[in-house]
C-alpha cells in the first residue's frame, strides 16, 4: 500500500494525502502520507483535516433526509414563491423564470434547470457577497435555462439554496444544524466549515498547493458551506459513510426507506441520485474538487467504504483517486480489528 501511494504522489506532485478505509463497518486502515505543510515539513497524520469540497453535498443531503424523517419538510416542497420555504425574501423572479417551480428534490438531484457548474457558476462569482446578496443577484441575473425537472445540470448553487432551506426549517445556522442532525449522531466532532485564507487555517488543517495556475486561497470557501465548505479528516468521512451505507453493523442514522430514496438515480440522470453519484453495481460516492483540493468518498456494495483527501489538484487527479484505492483493496487482505 505504501509503495502504491507514494509512487502515485510522486507521479502527480501531491504534497500530502490521507486515506481511511472501512470493511463491514470496521475501520481497517487510516494513514497519512507526505506533507501537510512543505515549508515546515509538517507530516500528514490521520488527524489532519482537509477541505473536502463537494463531498459536502452528501452531508447536506443526509441533513435534508433527517428533516424529512422528522416531518419538517418533504421532497415535493417548493423552495421559492408564496407558501414556500424561502418565499420572496430574495426577490420575486419573473414567472417565465420557472424558479417558483423548484422543489427540494430538484435541488438534491441537480435538476433545477440551470445554475450549472461552469464559468458562470454563481458560487464562484461576486466573492464579496454574502448568501442573501448572492441569491438575490442570481435570481435577477441568471434565469433558468430549462423548466425544473427536465434537465440535469450539476449545481453548486442549488446546494447553497438547500443550506438556506435547512436554516429556515431549523432556525439554526447551516453548520450547527448539520452538526446536530448528522455529525453528532455519527460521533463526529472534528468537522467545521473551512475559512478562506492560509492565515485562517484551523487546527490540524493542511496547507493547499495549486497547480497549473490554481490559487487555493482565492475562492470564497466559507460561503460554499452546504455545497463545498466542510473541513474533515479522512477517518471522519468514513465514519459518516458507515452511518448511511445500509450495511448491518454500525446503526445507520437514516431509515432503510430514506437510504433507498436518497440513492436512487433520477429519471433525468440515473447516474446521480439525491446527493450521491450512483451506479448499477450498488455503489454510491461523491468526489470533490477545488483549487488545491481533490477528494473522494466511496461506498461499495461489498462492504467497503473509503475516503481519500489530497492538498493539491491537477486535471484528472480526482478521477484517478478511485483507481488508486481499487489497486490497494484488490491487493490487500483486511484485518479483523476495528480502528474506530
Amino acid at each position: 500500500m505504501d509503495t502504491i501511494v507514494e509512487e502515485y504522489m510522486v507521479r502527480n506532485d501531491v504534497p500530502g494525502m490521507s486515506i481511511a478505509i472501512s470493511k463491514d463497518d470496521r475501520l481497517v486502515c487510516a494513514k497519512g502520507y507526505g506533507l501537510a505543510d512543505r515549508e515546515t515539513a509538517t507530516p500528514v497524520t490521520i488527524g489532519s483535516r482537509f477541505r473536502i469540497a463537494s463531498i459536502s453535498k452528501p452531508v447536506t443531503a443526509v441533513a435534508v433526509f433527517r428533516l424529512i424523517e422528522h416531518g419538517a419538510l418533504r421532497l415535493t416542497d417548493r423552495v421559492f414563491g408564496p407558501g414556500s420555504f424561502l418565499g420572496e425574501r430574495y426577490g420575486t423572479p419573473p414567472p417565465q423564470n420557472h424558479a417558483n417551480e423548484i422543489t427540494i428534490e430538484h435541488l438534491l438531484a441537480h435538476i433545477t434547470g440551470g445554475w450549472t457548474n461552469d464559468e458562470n457558476d454563481p458560487m464562484f462569482l461576486n466573492r464579496e457577497m454574502d448568501h442573501a446578496q448572492l441569491i438575490a443577484w442570481t435570481l435577477d441575473n441568471q434565469p433558468l435555462r430549462n423548466p425544473p425537472g427536465s434537465a440535469y445540470a450539476y449545481s453548486n448553487f442549488g446546494y447553497c439554496l438547500l443550506g438556506r432551506v435547512i436554516e429556515q426549517v431549523t432556525g439554526m445556522q447551516y453548520d450547527d444544524a448539520a452538526r446536530q442532525e448528522v455529525l453528532e449522531p455519527c460521533g463526529i466532532r472534528g468537522m467545521t466549515i473551512a475559512r478562506n485564507t492560509r492565515e485562517e487555517r484551523q487546527i490540524d488543517e493542511v496547507v493547499y498547493y495549486g497547480q497549473d495556475g490554481d490559487d487555493p486561497y482565492e475562492p470564497n470557501v466559507s460561503r460554499m458551506d452546504s455545497h463545498g465548505g466542510w473541513l474533515a479528516s479522512a477517518t471522519d468521512l468514513v465514519r459518516f459513510a458507515v452511518h448511511v451505507n445500509g450495511v448491518d453493523g454500525v446503526p445507520d442514522i437514516l431509515s432503510p426507506d430514506s437510504i433507498r430514496v436518497m440513492t436512487r438515480g433520477s429519471e433525468v440522470n440515473p447516474s446521480y441520485a439525491l446527493g450521491w453519484a450512483v451506479n448499477e453495481a450498488g455503489a454510491w460516492w461523491h468526489g470533490g474538487s477545488l483549487p488545491g483540493t481533490a477528494t473522494l468518498l466511496m461506498r461499495k456494495s461489498n462492504g467497503l467504504c473509503w475516503a481519500v483527501l489530497t492538498n493539491t489538484r491537477r486535471p484528472g487527479l480526482g478521477a484517478e483517486l478511485d483507481g488508486l484505492i481499487q489497486r490497494i483493496v484488490e491487493a490487500t487482505e483486511w484485518p479483523s480489528h476495528d480502528l474506530f
